[in-house]
């Protein structure tokens, strides 16, 4: 196994060699590795991968994999980072940042959307590689036209990313055959907005709101993170530098 530590302090999966310089030549790259392990994922969830599972499906031991990670959690460093890559980050800016951190959005939640088991990561604000450097500077180029300064900028992408996570994991659970909880939840909050006890609620489902959480999932998704994004970037709360 790669050494894990530069100059005193443990070195990232991104910093470290493909591979470590003993053992037999390589049969296959990290690469290779993270997308075999992202297939596990995409089919069963992160509950079906393992390194046991993944040296299965890719016909080596258990053993052998550690030339190339660490562990469980470098492979899904490698994972998230694989995916995020999916997102094309060549789309051309409009200069209005509502407008282009939207778009990022839009394309962000469909990577979420092909790879649900992304929402099932425990959130780690670190959990960073190369393609989600790309990501960030993009986002961040896409926010200058609002004069945020760093702090305000980032905190601006974290909570887009937060919503792409939530609005994703919620369309994924939409999508999937109700169960019997499910069902009675509808059936009870239907009766309680009916039963007059609850009269803004039921005012406001009357007027068109939905109990449905899918509903037209890319508009509500579209108009909720604009109203968001004018948030973070209109004038009352742009911060500059030293403001």
């Amino acid at each position: 196994m790669a050494d894990e530590t530069q100059a005193g302090r443990p070195r990232t999966v991104w910093e470290r060699p493909d591979r470590g310089t003993r053992g037999p030549a390589p049969e296959r790259s990290r690469a290779q590795i993270t997308s075999a392990a992202i297939e596990l994922a995409d089919q069963g969830g992160l509950d079906a991968l393992s390194l046991r599972a993944l040296a299965k499906r890719l016909g080596t031991g258990p053993a052998s994999l550690y030339r190339y990670v660490s562990g469980r959690d470098d492979l899904l460093d490698l994972m998230a980072d694989a995916v995020v890559g999916e997102i094309d980050l060549d789309v051309p800016l409009c200069g209005d940042p509502v407008t282009d951190l939207t778009g990022l959005a839009v394309r962000a939640k469909a990577v979420h959307l092909r790879h649900p088991w992304l929402a099932e990561l425990a959130p780690e604000p670190l959990r960073v590689g190369p393609n989600g450097l790309a990501y960030a500077d993009r986002a961040l180029a896409a926010l200058e036209p609002a004069g945020l300064d760093g702090r305000a900028a980032l905190e601006a992408v974290a909570v887009m990313s937060a919503l792409v996570t939530v609005f994703a994991r919620t369309e994924l659970q939409a999508r999937r055959t109700p169960t019997e909880r499910q069902t009675a939840q509808a059936a009870y909050l239907a009766s309680a907005a009916a039963g007059g006890r609850y009269p803004r609620l039921a005012a406001a489902l009357a007027g068109g709101a939905s109990a449905d959480p899918l509903g037209d999932a890319d508009a509500l998704f579209t108009r909720i993170m604009r109203a968001v994004l004018t948030g973070l970037t209109g004038p009352d709360t742009t911060r500059r530098p030293g403001g």
